[in-house]
């Protein structure tokens, strides 16, 4: 059988410049076709090299395969691309998502463009749960983003989503792709990057209003969270539509192509769950609390691994609130419900009820005193939760925003996405937030 995969030297490169690909086969000749993701894939590119053989690596070392450069053409829209590898051309459009033949790629506007909205594609998150070279963030302290995966193309840890099967939970097709082809079907363009862009300091000051991110953002290195905090400091807006998010503190190799984590307590037995953990050297919570740029942490809500949970959506704290107009939301209802909107991974912030008993932040954990609690849901006692500090607040995911110059709003669950196209009082919040902070 002939075998074909590759990856990207590194997952972004803007139009105009030239991209390198390690592509290994055992065929004499293969193809790669580039389509853009939207609404539905566009064709938007074709090369055809001759096949070099290689082995497979190990998860902790570049992999050394045989590289290919791929100038991108100038008037390519900025977007996420999927680089179909094949070893024998066909008429139809392939399925983008695939654990093998995949290969992603970033592409960035050529030049600063009119556009306010920049959207971050969470490479390394995707490359934290990618096992290629037999080791993830999750067995080991290290990895190596020059190998396949990260995104499409590759194995991935983790069970399998009983609301969508059709793809890994922590892949781009799960939770990016359906949020990304809703904002196109709905008139909402944005350009893209990556968070490697944002920790070298790329794009966040090319006149952009808003910052996007939705799904599962949950590793951030330290340059790229002080240059969001920046970029918030200086009136930039933040729309966060999901959770577990900046958890774990990642460590980026000078060159941009490794990443590390330091997960465990300093001799820790072996099985140790370091969520449940304290003295992390890198749970952002217990150095520098996340609630300070995002208003929410997982520590305060908690997560549902695997089957079906109990349905549960957000009780709507301030129905008046610009973010629900247009929804038929008033105070006291509920939002998604039926459809397991909270899950399977939420945020939420320490909190206690005013004099009319409405949610209010107690500021305990690092959220600002100013954020305001939209919706709330509190959480079954059979859900996964994080270590925490003690507080009388019980765990619950907590939809809201606040302002420090610019606004940051989140959505505190990692599910938001999938209910985009099926849920329309979803689609409507999405839509406010994004064209108001926009």
């Amino acid at each position: 059988m002939t075998s074909i995969n590759g990856y990207p030297a590194r997952p972004s490169v803007r139009a105009g410049e030239v991209i390198q690909l390690h592509i290994a086969t055992s065929a004499l000749r293969f193809h790669v076709d580039f389509y853009r993701w939207g609404m539905t894939p566009q064709h938007a590119g074709h090369a055809e090299w001759p096949g070099r053989a290689a082995d497979p690596g190990t998860f902790d070392r570049d992999w050394q395969w045989p590289a290919y450069e791929f100038p991108v053409p100038p008037d390519w829209r900025s977007g996420v691309y999927i680089a179909v590898l094949s070893t024998e051309r066909t008429s139809c459009t392939p399925p983008m998502d695939s654990r093998e033949a995949r290969i992603m790629l970033v592409v960035a506007p050529a030049a600063r463009s009119d556009r306010r909205i920049l959207y971050k594609i969470p490479t390394f998150t995707y490359q934290a749960y990618n096992t290629a070279g037999g080791g993830s963030l999750y067995s080991a302290s290290q990895v190596t983003m020059l190998r396949p995966g990260g995104g499409v193309g590759g194995p991935v840890k983790g069970l399998p989503d009983p609301y969508d099967s059709t793809s890994p939970r922590q892949t781009f097709a799960h939770w990016d792709a359906p949020f990304i082809a809703w904002m196109e079907e709905n008139g909402l363009e944005s350009d893209f990057c990556t968070d490697l862009d944002i920790h070298e300091g790329r794009h966040l000051n090319d006149g952009y209003r808003l910052l996007v991110s939705a799904g599962h953002d949950e590793y951030w290195s330290t340059d790229a969270r002080r240059n969001v905090t920046a970029f918030r400091d200086a009136g930039g807006n933040i729309a966060n539509f999901g959770a577990n998010t900046c958890w774990w503190r990642v460590n980026v190799a000078p060159n941009g192509t490794e990443l590390s984590c330091a997960k465990f307590p300093p001799g820790a037995p072996a099985g140790t769950d370091p969520d449940s953990s304290y003295g992390c050297p890198d749970h952002w919570w217990e150095s520098e609390p996340e609630n300070a740029l995002l208003g929410v942490s997982y520590r305060n809500g908690g997560g549902h691994w695997d089957g079906h949970r109990a349905p549960l959506g957000f009780t709507v704290a301030d129905g008046g609130h610009w973010v629900f107009s247009g929804t038929g939301l008033r105070t006291g209802g509920v939002l998604g419900r039926e459809a397991a909107l909270i899950g399977y991974e939420c945020d939420g912030a320490a909190y206690e009820f005013d004099a009319v008993g409405r949610p209010r932040p107690t500021g305990q954990d690092g959220t600002p005193k100013d954020f305001e609690i939209l919706g709330i849901a509190p959480l079954p006692s059979d859900w996964n939760f994080a270590a925490r500090e003690p507080t009388t607040s019980p765990r619950a995911a907590t939809l809201g925003l606040y302002t420090a110059v610019g606004t940051v709003f989140t959505a505190a669950t990692t599910d938001w996405a999938r209910l985009l196209a099926t849920d329309p009082q979803v689609a409507s919040i999405t839509r406010n937030v994004i064209t108001r902070l926009s």
